[in-house]
């Protein structure tokens, strides 16, 4: 499984986000490295698909459900949706989601 963490230098949620992501890892049995993608231009930024910082993928695919769809790429903070509102990281059951689907 390849777990990819995308960020930008300019907006701190990804710090924020590393210790709850090693949780959700551990609570869904996943022993596997999270690679770190610092995106530092614009152009680096659509090459990527990047959506905002953080932008987790599992095995290449975005967290969120659309995300493929999406074109508003650039180095920006990425606010998700979440139960309670909108939220600077992925909300728990995206992440936990990805990881089930990506194991079976």
């Amino acid at each position: 499984m390849k777990i990819e963490l995308l960020y930008f230098d300019g907006c701190p949620n990804h710090a924020a986000f590393m210790p709850r992501l090693r949780t959700l890892l551990d609570r869904a049995g996943v022993d596997e490295e999270v690679r770190l993608m610092r995106v530092e231009s614009d152009d680096e930024a659509r090459a990527a698909g990047f959506l905002g910082s953080p932008s987790l993928r599992i095995d290449g695919r975005d967290v969120e459900a659309g995300a493929a769809k999406r074109n508003d790429f650039g180095l920006k903070c990425r606010l998700y949706q979440t139960s309670d509102g909108l939220s600077g990281t992925p909300p728990d059951e995206l992440v936990i989601a990805a990881l089930t689907d990506a194991r079976a």
